[in-house]
């Protein structure tokens, strides 16, 4: 069942999706050579217990942490471990917010030191293959026409893979509610669009087969042929005419350029 969500309640979302935000600007200008992923899941913690949320996916079906980190190979899912991130790294950051009753969910991919003009325009194309699936976000429209437009730019124009066994969902008082948003589909298809819906849409790209499978931890996804994956994301509320981001990739965008060790320009 999708539950449409009043103004008041998309308000919450947009407070608890900024928080997530601003995790995220926070994890870009934290990262570094030499850091581990599960000193990021800390620091991600800490900052949105600061504000008076908690993290969404720390329980969520047992899952043990505050985010998901996934480097390289990793499509979505990673656990933060005690590895050290080092140059030539792509690392997913994934984050979920739980506030006044309400999550917010975003992520970020982000590009450390030297990597190739190969892996610069994988970020670029999963990046920009999210806002074409949100111009399609309006009322009126289908599911399925966001999915079309991930799908035709990433896969018929660029050759990647769109990963067909996650997918985005709603959100409001869970963090996954209908509707299923696949990254792929057929223009017309799925569930009508309308005033209300509240989304996450996460384009989830491989370099590439589109094949993936369960590392050994039973949560991290990794591509079947070990090639790099990306993944960005934003929460959005259907309206009339043009979809109302309530996540933000703005400060995120200044930390990633502030900072030394990562790659703005892609």
């Amino acid at each position: 069942m999708i539950h449409y969500k009043s103004k008041e309640e998309i308000e919450l979302i947009r407070e608890s999706s900024l928080l997530v935000a601003d995790t995220l600007a926070m994890i870009a200008a934290a990262i570094k050579p030499g850091m581990t992923t599960l000193h990021l899941d800390a620091l991600a913690e800490q900052f949105i217990l600061d504000h008076k949320a908690l993290p969404s996916f720390k329980g969520y079906h047992d899952y043990p942490f505050a985010t998901c980190i996934s480097v390289n190979d990793a499509v979505v899912h990673g656990f933060p471990n005690k590895r050290e991130m080092k140059d030539g790294d792509i690392i997913s950051v994934d984050v979920g917010a739980f506030k006044n009753g309400f999550h917010g969910d975003s992520a970020y991919t982000f590009g450390i030191g030297n990597i190739s003009d190969e892996i610069k325009k994988l970020l670029r194309i999963t990046k920009e293959s999210l806002y074409r699936g949100i111009d399609k976000a309006v009322h009126g429209g289908r599911v399925g026409d966001i999915g079309n437009a991930i799908q035709q730019f990433t896969e018929k124009e660029n050759g990647y893979g769109v990963v067909r066994d996650l997918v985005g969902h709603g959100l409001g008082r869970n963090l996954h509610e209908d509707p299923q948003v696949p990254n792929y589909g057929k223009r017309g298809s799925g569930a009508k669009l309308k005033e209300g819906m509240v989304i996450a849409i996460e384009p989830m790209i491989n370099m590439g087969t589109k094949d993936i499978y369960h590392a050994e931890d039973g949560w991290t996804i990794l591509t079947q042929d070990g090639q790099p994956a990306a993944h960005y994301e934003h929460s959005i509320c259907i309206q009339k005419g043009k979809a109302d981001i309530l996540s933000s990739f703005v400060d995120i965008e200044k930390a990633e350029k502030a900072n030394q060790y990562l790659v703005a320009d892609y």
